[in-house]
């Protein structure tokens, strides 16, 4: 793709997201969300590739869907209160349909089954794009209304999220499909302390974007797509690998890991609201995703591919890794610390 039309679509996606994190109109907010939409398409058609166009289309379709809804659901509330601001909607059916629009735009359960096929047509950048960058709009405005929302709706898609996000992961071999159901049980956490603490969901959001950025830009420098590659992969960087490892266990929550943090927060204030039965449901499901994480960590650290080759290492090449990957793995590792902080 030609610099121009890359700089052209990473303006345009910068600016999509920047409308609608500004607006306090539900036509701007919508007019941002549908540019960021536009943007991302031809970044996911640029392998030219039957499995990119495929993930380009779905995308679009359900972010098509998502984005109507949503503008119904704004229309609707108008016509109801006479108010186009965003953080006046009283009315019962305006917020469900809109609670869906969202869980459909983010890929909160049970609106998710299009989240692991997409991303598995895309290269790693446009996933990374996908991953992280595109979740910010649709979870500003989750932020922005949550106080509205029917808050047993969106305990029972988190609750739904975290479970599924588990569960789905623990047969699948490829890197960019287990990361979909990675983001999908991080979605569940932040859908379920949303209506109780927004500003746990944003710190939430906020670790899960360093986690998941430092994720894929490893597995970026290490080439990895699926886990017989990921395998072979310390013989090539023994240290990105260990600090993969690293990051896997702290995308699982296991402490004194940065991941461990928001988790515990959240069962923290769950139980203040007096919801111990959904905070141990919540916590098992983080099981479930953690044994998937523990299981990639072996992979990296304690097995040996079959080798042919009379050498005992393989070609080292030289890494081509920037100052921010260092920076990334830091802090989505080493944040517990900062815990006293955030509790006061």
């Amino acid at each position: 793709m030609s610099p121009y039309a890359m700089s052209m679509l990473m303006s345009s996606l910068a600016m999509g997201t920047i409308i609608t994190l500004s607006s306090s109109h539900w036509f701007l907010a919508w007019m941002g969300l549908e540019i960021n939409t536009l943007a991302i398409i031809p970044l996911m058609t640029k392998m030219h590739h039957p499995r990119a166009t495929e993930s380009a289309t779905k995308y679009f379709l359900t972010q098509a869907t998502a984005s109507a809804l949503l503008l119904f659901s704004a229309a609707m509330n108008a016509w109801m209160t006479g108010e186009w601001t965003i953080v006046n909607m009283n009315s019962y059916i305006p917020t469900t349909i809109l609670t869906i629009a969202l869980a459909i735009k983010l890929g909160i359960a049970p609106f998710h089954p299009w989240l692991p096929d997409v991303l598995q047509g895309l290269d790693m950048m446009t996933c990374l794009i996908l991953s992280t960058w595109q979740k910010l709009a649709p979870m500003a405005l989750l932020i922005l209304t949550s106080h509205q929302l029917n808050t047993s709706l969106l305990t029972l898609m988190a609750l739904a999220s975290a479970i599924i996000g588990g569960w789905g992961a623990l047969n699948q071999t490829q890197m960019r499909k287990i990361m979909a159901y990675s983001s999908i049980a991080h979605l569940g956490w932040m859908t379920l302390v949303i209506s109780f603490a927004p500003g746990l969901a944003l710190l939430n959001l906020t670790i899960y974007l360093m986690m998941t950025s430092s994720m894929f830009v490893m597995l970026m420098a290490l080439n990895a797509t699926n886990m017989n590659k990921l395998s072979i992969s310390w013989l090539k960087t023994p240290t990105l690998a260990a600090s993969m490892m690293t990051g896997l266990l702290s995308l699982g929550g296991l402490p004194p890991l940065s991941g461990f943090l928001p988790k515990w927060l959240i069962l923290q204030e769950m139980t203040k609201h007096h919801l111990g039965a959904l905070s141990a449901v919540m916590a098992l499901s983080a099981l479930l995703s953690l044994f998937f994480y523990l299981r990639l960590s072996y992979m990296i650290s304690m097995t040996s591919p079959p080798n042919i080759s009379n050498a005992n290492l393989a070609w080292r090449k030289k890494n081509n890794l920037s100052l921010i990957n260092p920076i990334l793995i830091v802090l989505s590792t080493m944040l517990m610390p900062i815990t006293p902080m955030l509790l006061m």
